[in-house]
């Protein structure tokens, strides 16, 4: 792209701007800063900034993937015709014009370029984490296989259209008070496409296209996201003779995952621990995404504590390292207790008061000793 500064620095927008805050500063800016309008040097390049940052941000698509993964999520996803494809410049001259130094693709002259397409694709939370090969079948237009996309009859070839000279324009002058007044207009004959077909092949009727399914393989990357679009390059509906086909959007769409939820690359779990192991410490097994692994719990452990397990979260994008899992641990409170262990737990709260429970007065080390014990006895009947 043609820039990379922060979009909304450019238009000088919070994050969290509305659409409407975000055309109304654009107007403002590109009325100041069109090269028509001001001359001095740097108003041009400052112009195409704003419109490229207004092309992102007034785009829902493009501006979350921008505000989810920055110019990556931009730069790897579209190319700079795509940004500014769509986008309504509001009548300031051809934004294309000037960024390309030609006409749109496929414009209003000249055949037509296919239509882009948008696919669903929905993987499962590890497919996201690791990556993943997908075939999927597209309905499509494709160039017909018995005229390879002419239109005309095997044997036959399309023929120049004698009206426009194959240019699929027209231009006509006139005078009008000593002014000469040109206008161009599409050709009537050939209907923009510069040629004609006097023998239509049977298969397409001479569109040169035809409806087919096509099995098309996706790379979805790991680190891969919901919301994120993947851009196959010409793997749309065909295009006209003579023209480019359109493009591919995969949209992806991340299932819910029955133990695991992401926070940015960070994968974030519960694991239930009993009330021994919190107050005596243990070690336990964690899932995670690459197998199960030891994790300690420290001794006196409340519960919603939240422990971190170093890269063994989500691949970054573009392979820059992981993130993290976030285990909360949460205590299991019995809720069937037989006679022996409320006894037990009553005995174990009595001398963690302080209380003499059997009338007689202990040293600190007795106590000590028989808090233990009975904590002990607890254990042993909790977890038996």
């Amino acid at each position: 792209m043609a820039t990379t500064r922060d979009y909304y620095e450019i238009l000088g927008l919070p994050k969290d701007a509305s659409v409407e805050d975000i055309k109304k500063t654009y107007r403002k800016l590109a009325l100041q800063y069109h090269p028509d309008r001001n001359k001095d040097p740097g108003a041009e390049e400052k112009f195409k900034e704003i419109s490229e940052a207004y092309a992102v941000l007034s785009d829902t698509e493009k501006r979350a993937q921008y505000d989810r993964f920055g110019h990556a999520g931009i730069d790897n996803q579209y190319s700079a015709e795509d940004i500014f494809r769509g986008a309504d410049f509001g009548g300031f001259g051809d934004i294309f014009e000037m960024f390309f130094g030609g006409g749109r693709r496929g414009g209003p002259m000249g055949p037509r370029r296919g239509s882009d397409l948008q696919y669903d694709l929905y993987i499962t939370f590890e497919e996201a984490a690791f990556g993943v090969r997908k075939d999927i079948d597209i309905p499509r237009t494709e160039r017909c296989p018995t005229c390879s996309g002419t239109g005309a009859k095997e044997g036959t070839s399309p023929k120049r259209c004698p009206t426009c000279g194959g240019t699929g324009q027209v231009r006509t002058t006139r005078s009008t008070l000593g002014m000469q007044f040109i206008s161009t207009t599409t050709c009537s004959t050939c209907h923009g496409r510069g040629q004609i077909i006097e023998s239509p092949c049977p298969t397409c009727s001479g569109a040169g296209r035809v409806r087919s399914k096509r099995t098309i393989t996706v790379n979805v990357p790991a680190g891969a996201d919901s919301g994120m679009s993947l851009r196959l390059s010409g793997e749309g509906d065909a295009g006209e003779p003579g023209a480019p086909s359109g493009d591919l959007y995969i949209i992806i769409h991340v299932m819910e995952h029955r133990h695991f939820k992401r926070v940015d690359y960070d994968v974030i779990s519960e694991l239930p621990i009993s009330f021994t192991q919190a107050a005596l410490g243990a070690d336990v097994m964690v899932d995670t995404l690459y197998g199960k692994v030891k994790m300690n719990i420290p001794a006196g452990t409340q519960t919603h504590s939240v422990f971190r397990l170093r890269d063994k979260g989500i691949q970054r994008l573009h392979g820059h390292g992981k993130g993290d899992q976030l285990v909360r641990v949460i205590i299991k409170t019995p809720t069937k207790l037989t006679q022996e262990q409320k006894d037990l737990l009553h005995q174990f709260e009595s001398l963690s008061k302080g209380k003499k429970p059997d009338g007689e007065d202990k040293s600190k080390a007795e106590k000590h000793k028989k808090s233990k014990g009975i904590f002990e006895k607890v254990k042993d009947a909790f977890e038996s």
